[in-house]
C-alpha cells in the first residue's frame, strides 16, 4: 500500500543530511574550503630551479611562453600541473629542510592531492594525469585513445612521454627514440627485431609508429590500418592484388605464413620452406610429397633438388597470386 507524501518526505530528509554534512566538512577546520588559484611561473621557478633549466629547451615552454593560445597556456608550470596557491603554501609551512630528514619527513610535510603530479610516487590518479594531456592533445591521433589497449592498461601519458626535458628530437619522448620506448614494456617484440630476418627498425629505418598508433585505432593490435593486410599492402603494393588466380591464405592474412616483427627463418617466415607450405599442402603425391631426412641435398642416396633454395618457390614462383593465364599453379 502506497503512504502519500511519504517519498517526497524522504528526499527532503536525504537532503538535509547532506548538506549537514557538508557544513561539517567544510566547518572542520574553523574555515570554509578554498579553492587553489594561480600564483604565476616565478613562484614555481623559486623552488624548482633544476626542472625549469630542462623545462626552458622543450616545445612546451616555448609556446606557452611566447605564443600561449589562452590564458591556462600563459601560466606555464600551472597549464600542466593546475594552480599552485595552496600547493606552495604547504610548502612554505615548514621552515626546516624536508631533504635532509628524509623521504619519510618529506612525504609527511608535502599534501600530494593540492597539485597534480605526473610521476608514479606523487600518487594523481591516472585518469586525471591524462586528461590534464588531454584538453590539449584530444583528437587527431589520440581520437581513440579511450578504450584502447594502453588506456585499459592504465598506461599514463608520461609512461612514455617527458614534457619536462628533450630528450629525444621529436615527441618529447622518455628516451631518445619511438622503438626504445616501445621496447621498455614490449621485450618480445625487442628479441623478435634480433632475429636473423627482420622489419629493419633496429636499423632505424623504420620504428614502431610505422606500423602502430600508440594512441589508439580501431583494432586491437593498434594497427594504422583496418587489417594486417592492408597494413602490408601500404609497403608491399605488388601483393596487393588483384589477381586472377589468388592463393587463399594470402588472401586472408599476410601473418599466415610470416610474422611481422622477427624471425629466423628466410623472409620473416614462421615455418622454414617446404615445411610452411606443406602444412596445407599435404597430399601423397608430387606437388606435395613430405620432404624427409632421406631427401636431404647432400645425401646420395635419395638427393632431392627441390629442398634446396627457395624449395617450393623454385617453381611456384608467384606464390602471393599470378594473372597469367596459365598461373593456376603460380608457377607464372
Amino acid at each position: 500500500m502506497k503512504v502519500p507524501g511519504v517519498f517526497p518526505a524522504l528526499r527532503a530528509m536525504l537532503a538535509a543530511v547532506s548538506l549537514l554534512a557538508a557544513s561539517v566538512a567544510n566547518a572542520a577546520d574553523g574555515q570554509p574550503a578554498r579553492h587553489a588559484t594561480y600564483v604565476g611561473e616565478q613562484v614555481c621557478v623559486s623552488c624548482h630551479q633544476v626542472e625549469e633549466s630542462h623545462f626552458g629547451h622543450t616545445l612546451h615552454a616555448k609556446i606557452f611562453r611566447q605564443n600561449p593560445r589562452n590564458d591556462v597556456e600563459r601560466q606555464v608550470c600551472e597549464a600542466c600541473h593546475g594552480p599552485g596557491s595552496l600547493h606552495a603554501e604547504n610548502m612554505a609551512v615548514e621552515s626546516t629542510d624536508p631533504v635532509a630528514q628524509g623521504e619519510e619527513a618529506w612525504d609527511k610535510i608535502v599534501d600530494k592531492s593540492l597539485i597534480v603530479g605526473f610521476t608514479k610516487s606523487w600518487g594523481t590518479p591516472i585518469d586525471k594525469m591524462n586528461g590534464q594531456c588531454l584538453s590539449c592533445h584530444e583528437g587527431g591521433q589520440r581520437m581513440h585513445w579511450p578504450g584502447s589497449t594502453h588506456d585499459l592498461n592504465k598506461l599514463a601519458c608520461s609512461d612514455c612521454h617527458n614534457p619536462m626535458a628533450r630528450f629525444s628530437g621529436t615527441s618529447l619522448l622518455k628516451k631518445q627514440s619511438i622503438t626504445q620506448v616501445c621496447e621498455s614494456c614490449h621485450s618480445q617484440q625487442r628479441a623478435e627485431f634480433r632475429k636473423r630476418s627482420h622489419m629493419p627498425v633496429p636499423e632505424g629505418k623504420m620504428s614502431c609508429a610505422d606500423c602502430h598508433n600508440p594512441h589508439g585505432t580501431v583494432t586491437a593490435p593498434l594497427l594504422k590500418a583496418d587489417s594486417v593486410n592492408d597494413l602490408c599492402y601500404s609497403c608491399h603494393a605488388e601483393k596487393r592484388g588483384p589477381f586472377i588466380w589468388e592463393h587463399a591464405p594470402v588472401r586472408e592474412a599476410c601473418t599466415n605464413c610470416h610474422t611481422p616483427h622477427g624471425s629466423n627463418h628466410d623472409k620473416l617466415l614462421q615455418v622454414a620452406r617446404p615445411a610452411l607450405c606443406q602444412q596445407c599442402h599435404a597430399n601423397t603425391n608430387h606437388p606435395s610429397a613430405f620432404y624427409n631426412a632421406g631427401q636431404l641435398a647432400g645425401n646420395e642416396t635419395g638427393l632431392n633438388s627441390r629442398v634446396m633454395g627457395r624449395s617450393c618457390q623454385n617453381c611456384h614462383t608467384q606464390i602471393h597470386g599470378s594473372n597469367h593465364p596459365a598461373g593456376a599453379r603460380f608457377q607464372r
